[in-house]
């Protein structure tokens, strides 16, 4: 517990710094979290016998989160479409080595794993705006990016402690035994708190964003619950043990992975229109 604690306090101040700081930083960051990411992805599925096209999911990886940071959709969408068609002909060439299966989980994996990264990197790079709180003055980017992050570790940390108080009935026992119906109720209550609790800071409208934390509540579970039923296919407890005490990065981002586009989204057609 002490690792734990110790290792996320750390992960803790890193992130502040790197959205706080924002641009170049926030992208090289943002890029270094999906390689490994994509990474622990393709070993998890290597373990189960597979062989998922690496390569392709560097390079459709790499070009959206390019596109992202250009601002430029097109590349977003040139990118995964190009490394869709690399990893198809890669069955093709390495016929026998590629299976279809890998084929189709190389291509679900670089749209799982490089889209919510590209969008993460969108949503931060929307520097309009002036929201001024008692802590700091945000552009709009910078408060979304604090609101997705905040209300994904709340929902976590909520299900996680009322689930070990009051937890009694199983979520989704053939996926994941530990979480309970209880838990996620807690941090559904837990993250409209928190989630309402950043637009009452940041002067927006209450109601919508207790409707986002309700959402990012939803999102994020089945994001953790997505990665769980994909280790359980591959065999594997955790991703990866890169952070101690809390395994690897597709461990730690799995919720992120969901609730990035939804603010993303959010942001763009309730607070921008």
């Amino acid at each position: 517990m002490i690792t734990r604690i110790i290792s996320g306090t750390i992960g803790i101040a890193l992130a502040a710094y790197v959205i706080q700081e924002g641009g170049t930083t926030f992208v090289i960051a943002a890029a270094v979290l999906a390689v490994l990411a994509w990474f622990e992805f393709t070993r998890a599925f290597s373990y189960h016998g597979g062989s998922p096209a690496l390569f392709s999911g560097l390079f459709g990886i790499g070009g959206m989160l390019y596109g992202a940071y250009l601002g430029q959709l097109d590349m977003i969408l040139m990118a995964l479409m190009a490394s869709a068609v690399l990893a198809l002909l890669t069955s093709v060439i390495l016929r026998g080595d590629v299976s279809v299966p890998d084929v189709c989980i190389s291509v679900a994996g670089i749209v799982y794993i490089g889209l919510p990264f590209a969008h993460l990197i969108l949503l931060r790079a929307l520097a309009v705006g002036s929201y001024v709180t008692p802590i700091e003055t945000f552009d709009l980017g910078t408060a979304m990016v604090w609101v997705m992050f905040i209300g994904t570790w709340s929902s976590d940390s909520f299900a996680y402690f009322a689930g070990c108080a009051f937890g009694s009935h199983k979520l989704a026992p053939a996926i994941s035994p530990n979480k309970t119906v209880e838990g996620f109720l807690g941090g559904l209550a837990g993250t409209i708190a928190a989630v309402a609790g950043l637009g009452y800071l940041l002067h927006m409208p209450l109601a919508q964003m207790a409707g986002l934390g309700a959402a990012i509540a939803v999102l994020g579970t089945f994001g953790d619950l997505v990665e769980s039923l994909m280790k359980r296919y591959a065999g594997i407890k955790d991703s990866g043990a890169i952070i101690p005490g809390h395994g690897g990065i597709w461990d730690r981002f799995d919720s992120v992975l969901f609730t990035a586009p939804l603010v993303y989204y959010y942001t763009i057609y309730f607070i921008l229109r």
